[in-house]
């Protein structure tokens, strides 16, 4: 069960897009399937998720989502591009209207002076186009975790509010 303390972001993305007539796709590495649990822990989700690859390995984020494999080199997974490529690629392959990914490093290990523990990147791709930001968490992995679902989250609402806001000033 996802954490109900996410239950009124994600009432609140269900409310706007069964109402714009949107449709939603997560693509997930540091946080598992947190995202789309917490979307799909509401009733009524179907209405709006298409729903979410989880490629936690380079190797699936090329294979399932496009991320080119020349991106993964020269950034490595944890990067803004990455981030990018993971939402453009799950947007087209599950033909949604907004899509939204996360990568990160959750801990307690695998970080350098570089991309340090707690570093992760959220994505956001629509028709507009993609949106990247840059997070920095300092929990354990379960914050660090938690922290980077909640982001998600929020990025996917603002960018569909956007998108609807522009559909109806249309």
């Amino acid at each position: 069960m996802a954490d109900p303390a996410l239950h009124p972001l994600a009432e609140r993305l269900q409310a706007v897009c069964v109402e714009a007539g949107f449709r939603v796709a997560v693509a997930e590495s540091c946080t598992g399937g947190r995202v789309l649990d917490a979307l799909t822990d509401l009733p009524g989700a179907s209405a709006y998720v298409a729903g979410g690859i989880i490629a936690y390995a380079d190797a699936a984020k090329e294979a399932l989502l496009g991320v080119p494999r020349a991106v993964l080199e020269a950034h490595g997974a944890v990067s803004a591009q990455v981030a990018v490529g993971m939402a453009e690629g799950v947007r087209a392959r599950l033909a949604a209207d907004v899509a939204v990914a996360v990568t990160g490093i959750a801990g307690p290990g695998g970080g350098t002076p570089a991309k340090p523990v707690g570093l992760a990147y959220v994505a956001a791709a629509d028709a507009a186009g993609s949106a990247v930001r840059r997070l920095a968490w300092s929990g354990d992995r379960e914050a660090n975790k938690a922290a980077s679902t909640r982001a998600a989250l929020e990025l996917l609402l603002e960018r569909a509010e956007a998108r609807a806001s522009e559909r109806r000033g249309a």
